[in-house]
């Protein structure tokens, strides 16, 4: 699954659940490993292990708290282009690739192309959308994902049309719902409903808009649909930076997640990621970093149509910016790339979900031969 990296609630769920969350475990798989080492080492990969591909910066929403609002309709990668580049890192090493945004990435016309042809490579497939295409490419979907994680943040219509505007002044809820039912009946992957904490305040302080009290209910109702998971998230400002909850406010969604812990089965898991962990523990929202260059930068990179960026985090950063496909083959951004542009200690002070990955790199070539195991997730 993609970032933020996610925990099992209190109670204990399947290995197979556990297995894909483990960030620092999946760095141990013998497919994995042996790059990894190599970036232990310093040196460099002939091509990253997973890409995040933006398609499209298009958005069919409106989201007022939307924290990619500043990489949001500056054009997409044209479609000649995006197949060749499938093409490009279906030849590569490159093991999975999550289409993300950015944009919707289904609002690209060529989304079925590339699903196809990434598939016919081998290379697993995740994909962060917001639902309302679904129809669209559902055979695809349902047959060539590995996952897809739908973004909802609500359980009610009246919420979602909150919080999750269409461009078209009208509430797509029940279309996103009924796509992820459709989604569900098929699927050979797995399926998520991702729930991100929100709040709006006025000048005095007081909250005039919360989808805090609907926690339970859309647990309920991903577990009717047929999801495998239902996800809960704190909310960040534009700067990756976790907001802090009031004590109440975090009680109310803690008292819910509990419940919700009841629906629990082996096909049925409540997650909450770690940022919600830090404002559940009222953590400091900064976190330092003690080295000067990440690691998992060389093992992950992330593709817009506006250029290549070091990481999801610094999408849009200038300072972020490693290459760009539109002018050259993906082999070539790559070998040119320089992956060290970012300094985590300055850079990243933000809750960073490969945080422990780095840690564990860092140490890794001085240990002695470590305990492998068989492959189970590539998104690393």
């Amino acid at each position: 699954m993609d970032e933020p990296r996610t925990q099992l609630g209190d109670t204990v769920g399947t290995q197979f659940v556990e297995r894909n969350l483990d960030l620092v475990g999946k760095l141990y798989q013998r497919s994995i490993h042996p790059a990894v080492l190599d970036v232990a080492r310093g040196r460099r990969l002939t091509s990253p292990l997973v890409v995040d591909l933006d398609p499209t910066t298009v958005c069919d929403l409106a989201c007022p708290e939307c924290i990619s609002t500043q990489v949001l309709h500056h054009g997409q990668i044209g479609q000649d282009r995006i197949l060749r580049l499938a093409h490009e890192l279906a030849e590569s090493k490159v093991l999975a690739v999550i289409l993300i945004g950015g944009g919707e990435p289904l609002m690209h016309r060529s989304a079925g192309r590339i699903i196809e042809v990434l598939h016919e490579a081998g290379i697993k497939l995740g994909l962060v959308t917001n639902g309302t295409q679904i129809h669209r490419y559902l055979p695809q979907l349902a047959e060539m994902l590995s996952w897809v994680r739908v973004s909802i943040d609500a359980g009610t219509a009246d919420t979602y049309a909150k919080f999750r505007p269409s461009r078209g002044k009208r509430s797509v809820f029940p279309q996103v719902i009924e796509n992820m039912r459709m989604l569900a009946e098929r699927k050979s992957g797995r399926l998520g409903y991702s729930f991100l904490l929100m709040q709006r305040f006025d000048e005095d302080g007081r909250v005039t808009d919360s989808n805090y009290a609907e926690v339970y209910r859309a647990g309920v109702l991903a577990k009717e649909i047929g999801c495998d998971y239902f996800e809960v998230k704190a909310m960040l400002d534009e700067d990756h930076y976790t907001v802090n909850q009031r004590p109440e406010d975090i009680a109310a969604v803690e008292a819910q997640i509990a419940e919700l812990r009841g629906l629990e089965d082996d096909d049925f898991h409540i997650l909450h990621s770690s940022n919600w962990q830090a404002v559940r523990h009222r953590s400091d929202t900064v976190q330092e970093k003690d080295y000067h260059r990440c690691a998992v930068a060389e093992l992950r990179t992330t593709v817009t149509p506006t250029g290549v960026y070091i990481c999801p985090y610094h999408r849009g950063n200038p300072k972020g910016r490693i290459g760009d496909i539109q002018s050259s083959t993906f082999a070539e951004m790559w070998a040119a790339a320089d992956t060290g542009v970012i300094d985590p200690s300055e850079d990243c002070r933000f809750v960073c979900a490969r945080h422990p990955s780095n840690q564990e790199i860092a140490v890794m070539a001085t240990r002695p031969e470590a305990k492998l195991s068989d492959d189970f997730d590539p998104f690393i």
